[in-house]
């Protein structure tokens, strides 16, 4: 192997242990994810080239495929003529869309929490402090929410030169 292919292979396995545990993914849906976004080509990956690569049983990457496009972590597209699916990893401005809706809902949450605690709960020391780290919190999930907001709308503008760029 060359030093790329290497640094490609590490690159993979990193992204694999990343999206096992944040996602939640099973290593080979992991492993899949990390492969449709390290071996991309325009037209995408094949389920026969996942099952090659990956050295995994035809049922083992079909489960794990369907898995992930319930998650709407990869889609598919099918090429004209051609029966095959070719496998693609959702957009970056797909996943942190997903990303701000958790914390629009967790901000509701802490918000729901501060009210309810401000009308029943005993004024004790640790109860205010208690307030002030939700109220920090919520601070923080707004300036998150703004933050996310803002890659979400560059992501799409550069997804879209993209698309413009492969089209000519």
């Amino acid at each position: 192997m060359t030093e790329h292919t290497n640094e490609k292979e590490e690159l993979i396995e990193m992204l694999s242990v990343h999206f096992q545990n944040l996602h939640h993914l099973s290593p080979v849906g992991a492993k899949i994810w990390a492969v449709l976004i390290m071996d991309k080509n325009k037209d995408g990956l094949t389920f026969d080239y996942l099952v090659e690569r990956l050295g995994v049983s035809k049922s083992t990457v079909s489960t794990n495929l369907n898995e992930l496009l319930k998650k709407n972590n990869i889609y598919f597209e099918t090429l004209p003529g051609d029966r095959k699916k070719y496998f693609k990893s959702s957009p970056f401005s797909q996943r942190f869309t997903r990303i701000l809706k958790n914390m629009a809902f967790e901000k509701q949450l802490i918000e729901k929490m501060i009210i309810y605690k401000e009308k029943s709960s005993e004024k004790c020391v640790k109860e205010q402090y208690a307030m002030e780290n939700l109220k920090a919190y919520k601070k923080h999930l707004s300036e998150m929410e703004r933050l996310t907001q803002k890659i979400i709308t560059d992501l799409k503008d550069i997804e879209e030169k993209n698309i413009l760029k492969l089209k000519k």
